[in-house]
């Protein structure tokens, strides 16, 4: 972008070189500065390159404009340059920086082509082109917003849909040592049974502690009402529903790691098949199998979700959802202490694999 930039500015050079002038050399140092602002910078932030950008251009507007103006002024490449800065700017810097340095930019741009001692219809080009970069860069800016808040929300339910889970977790739990330490109180129990129950009452609140490092960073709003939670039994239902009515399911589940899984990775485990077949039938209409594998692996237990499929359903644009699923399953994968990702298969088609840890991974 700044070789084009910086070639246009050449260009107009070499073309008026017929008549050098004092406004002219400052028309060119201007589009060079100007033009060297829009290239992207990792040291330099977009707002210090769109204020220097500014400031260079609108002063050398009104030195031009309120005293000689140049011969001939064509500013392609500092117009340009300007109208990159006015988008990202708008698009991408905070509110007020924005609303303060985009009317900046739309203004340096819009005067440029008044620097001629003859403004012809390049000055009407560059107004209406401003007028539209800057009207196209504030409904993207709203569309990022949007989205933004709605990433949010998903993940905000996600996470009180966890701690619902998780409280009816403990609270079993709990109520288990509380009866049990109620027993022993008013039972005389001595010896070996009183050893029993105290280890029955270690083992309850150990599995509760183990649950309650998984609501870290999980967020609960008052009042909210617990329900049963799905397990790996709904798992297999789910899928077999599924395949009465879409692509055949092969659903490999390790013996040993059932038997070892937290409930709430079960939780987890049910949450995430179900929005991959929902998947499937969004994504992948012309799917012929989907294989869910559940297995250990040294970090945890590993679920893989696969299938073959290429082609989306025909579907409206609110039957398909904004892609808000997959963002919701990261969020509890990870306040789990695990993590998930989706991409392309190597054999081709979809998969999604999730990583979880067995021994409550997200400690406080």
């Amino acid at each position: 972008m700044a070789l084009v930039l910086l070639l246009l500015v050449g260009f107009e050079t070499l073309q008026l070189a017929g008549r050098p002038t004092l406004p002219q050399a400052v028309v060119v140092a201007a589009g060079v500065v100007v033009c060297l602002c829009a290239v992207p910078s990792v040291r330099i932030p977009l707002t210090v390159r769109a204020q220097a950008a500014a400031a260079v251009s609108l002063t050398a507007s009104a030195v031009l404009i309120a005293g000689q103006h140049a011969p001939q002024v064509w500013g392609l490449g500092e117009g340009i340059a300007l109208l990159v800065l006015l988008a990202a700017v708008i698009r991408r810097a905070p509110g007020r920086t924005a609303a303060v340095l985009g009317p900046a930019l739309g203004l340096a741009c819009a005067l440029a082509p008044m620097r001629d001692v003859r403004p012809g219809l390049f000055t009407v080009v560059s107004a209406v082109l401003t007028v539209v970069v800057a009207a196209y860069s504030t409904i993207l800016r709203r569309q990022d917003a949007r989205r933004l808040r709605d990433l949010a929300a998903v993940r905000a339910a996600e996470r009180l849909e966890l701690a619902r889970e998780l409280h009816d977790l403990v609270a079993h739990h709990v109520t288990g040592i509380v009866v049990q330490a109620r027993a022993a109180r008013f039972t005389a129990l001595e010896g070996r049974q009183a050893g029993a129950t105290l280890e029955r009452i270690e083992v309850s609140g150990s599995e509760a502690l183990g649950a309650m490092r998984r609501l870290v960073r999980v967020l609960r709003e008052d009042g909210a009402q617990p329900h049963p939670v799905a397990g790996l039994a709904d798992v297999r239902a789910l899928t077999e529903a599924f395949a009465r009515t879409g692509p055949p399911v092969v659903l490999s589940l390790d013996r040993d790691l059932v038997q070892a899984l937290p409930a709430e990775v079960a939780a987890a485990v049910y949450r995430i098949v179900r929005e991959a077949l929902t998947n499937v039938r969004k994504h992948a209409a012309d799917a012929t199998a989907i294989r869910i594998g559940l297995r250990p692996v040294p970090c945890g237990a590993e679920l893989r979700i696969a299938n073959d499929g290429g082609s989306p359903a025909r579907l409206c644009e609110q039957a398909r959802g904004g892609g808000f699923g997959l963002a919701g399953l990261t969020e509890r994968a990870e306040a789990l202490g695990g993590r998930l990702a989706a991409g392309p298969a190597a054999e081709g088609g979809w998969e999604l694999t999730a990583v979880l840890p067995l021994d409550g991974g997200a400690t406080a």
